[in-house]
């Protein structure tokens, strides 16, 4: 068995695998993306579309918990191929979500009508009804989501990676499609079932790879202990959940601000959740498995955050200066006519008040491997509760203070604070090197948007300054690649 396991295992450069895995990201994003605006296309800003992102942001509570558990489990699944146990531990797994998935996909299923009113709020009763719909579909949909996501950790556990990242990007194009195809006749919950049949499309893809490997064979474990593993999905996914909760907070808080605002809000989060998921997510997910193999001290740990951070920033910073200039004509192009003019400035510049969120989840998602790599997970739930209490505050007195931009900015308070404690978690001499090459890097990155999309903007007018920008933006990126970001690239090419 051990030498199937070798036979089994490859290793293929880390930047291969992190450019598959970024590349179906980008995927996504932009099924993702497509489906946004043909969501706001057809049905436009309205007390529907409050309803269906209100449950869609409970799909993505779930979901990002799925794609968190990919880091939770892949040092365990590594640990297990190596042992000749990789098919016992992923049907024991299985086994485990299943007993959760079907009872709460039934329970939500009953109690839909209460549901969509608690999370619709003093929406009218429109919203309530379709936020219940909605997640009637959506829950189980997210729960496929986290069996996908089994199937995935299981073939990098294997050094595989293209085939999940496949299989998700088909996912996301073929769930487009169903939405494309009955939106007119089933009305806006069609995406709900585009997004139940992506669900299915990706885990199907890598479950078939993994038969193929006959990488699903052996033993079954002694136990199946369905409790502890589902204790180690929660205790896993907890930081992962509470950051989606405080976007759930948020989205009530915008709520209140009146109709079309938790639309705003929602579309705002996603282009700013695109923007670093392709890069972060992708180095923290494709890390895990190597760093389990080799092991990682505190110094070499924060160093690992701030070479994925440098990667990931340079794009977000040249992002953030496009929406600051012509984010209200982007959100008009992409989104139609029920956001042009005020709508859409208003929805570009919330992208680039949620610059602090991006660059805090970058943190996050750059340390979130290593508490498990090191070993260190009793800190996490304290943290999430943490991290989830000091959202209500900010998110209640900024909001009071300055609308959607300080619910923006409260998130991203939030979440900051997630991210360094998640750096101490792992060693205090973790979060010393980190905290200091972040917030260097962030300050860095901050100038040199302002310099390259400011500067210009003082001259020409608003598109010619975007355009010009970008190329001015990497000239000066490419000027101080030696503070940091070539050694990044190093590090990244050879972390495998």
């Amino acid at each position: 068995m051990a030498l199937a396991n070798r036979n089994i295992l490859r290793t293929p450069s880390a930047l291969r695998s992190g450019a598959l895995t970024g590349l179906a990201q980008i995927v996504l994003a932009l099924a993702a993306a497509g489906a946004g605006a043909l969501l706001a296309h057809k049905f436009g800003r309205t007390a529907e579309t409050d309803g269906f992102l209100g449950a869609y942001g409970v799909y993505l509570v779930l979901v990002l918990a799925a794609q968190a558990f990919r880091m939770v489990v892949v040092p365990d699944l590594t640990r297990a191929a190596a042992e000749g146990r990789l098919g016992g531990e992923f049907r024991a797994y299985a086994l485990a979500f299943l007993a959760l998935a079907v009872p709460a996909s039934v329970l939500v299923a009953v109690f839909s009508g209460p549901l969509g009113d608690l999370i619709t709020g003093n929406l009218p009763p429109r919203s309530a009804h379709i936020a219940g719909r909605a997640l009637a579909v959506l829950v189980p949909a997210a729960f496929g989501q986290l069996l996908a996501a089994l199937a995935a950790s299981a073939l990098a556990a294997v050094d595989s990676y293209g085939t999940a990242a496949a299989g998700y990007a088909l996912g996301g194009l073929v769930g487009l499609g169903v939405f494309a195809a009955l939106a007119d006749g089933h009305g806006i919950v069609a995406l709900a079932w585009g997004l139940a049949v992506n669900a299915a499309v990706a885990f199907a893809v890598p479950v078939v790879a993994l038969l193929r490997k006959r990488a699903l064979t052996g033993p079954a474990p002694q136990h199946a202990d369905v409790l502890p593993r589902l204790w180690h999905l929660l205790e896993g996914a907890s930081i992962p959940l509470a950051l989606q909760g405080c976007y759930l907070l948020a989205l009530r808080f915008a709520a209140q601000l009146g109709v079309g605002s938790l639309t705003s809000f929602s579309y705002a989060y996603l282009a700013a959740s695109t923007l670093v998921g392709a890069t972060a997510f992708s180095l923290g997910l494709i890390s895990s498995a190597p760093l389990t193999r080799r092991g990682i001290d505190p110094e070499e740990a924060g160093r690992h955050v701030v070479h994925a951070a440098w990667v990931s920033l340079s794009l977000v910073g040249a992002a953030a200066g496009v929406f600051a200039l012509v984010g209200g004509r982007i959100v008009q192009f992409v989104l139609g006519n029920a956001y042009k003019g005020q709508v859409g400035r208003e929805l570009g510049h919330l992208v680039v008040y949620l610059s602090p969120w991006m660059v805090a989840w970058v943190g996050f998602a750059v340390t979130y491997p290593l508490v498990f790599v090191a070993g260190r997970r009793k800190a996490l739930i304290p943290l999430a509760v943490l991290g989830f209490g000091v959202c209500i505050p900010l998110g209640l007195g900024l909001r009071a203070a300055w609308g959607l931009p300080g619910i923006a900015v409260a998130i991203g308070l939030a979440t900051l604070v997630i991210a360094l404690g998640l750096m101490a978690a792992v060693s205090t001499r973790a979060l010393a090197v980190a905290a200091l090459g972040l917030a260097r890097l962030a300050l860095a990155i901050a100038v040199a948007s302002a310099l390259a999309f400011g500067g210009l903007s003082l001259a020409v007018s608003p598109i010619p300054a975007a355009l010009l920008g970008i190329v001015v933006y990497a000239l000066v990126i490419f000027s101080i690649r030696s503070f940091g970001l070539t050694d990044a690239w190093a590090y990244v090419r050879g972390l495998h």
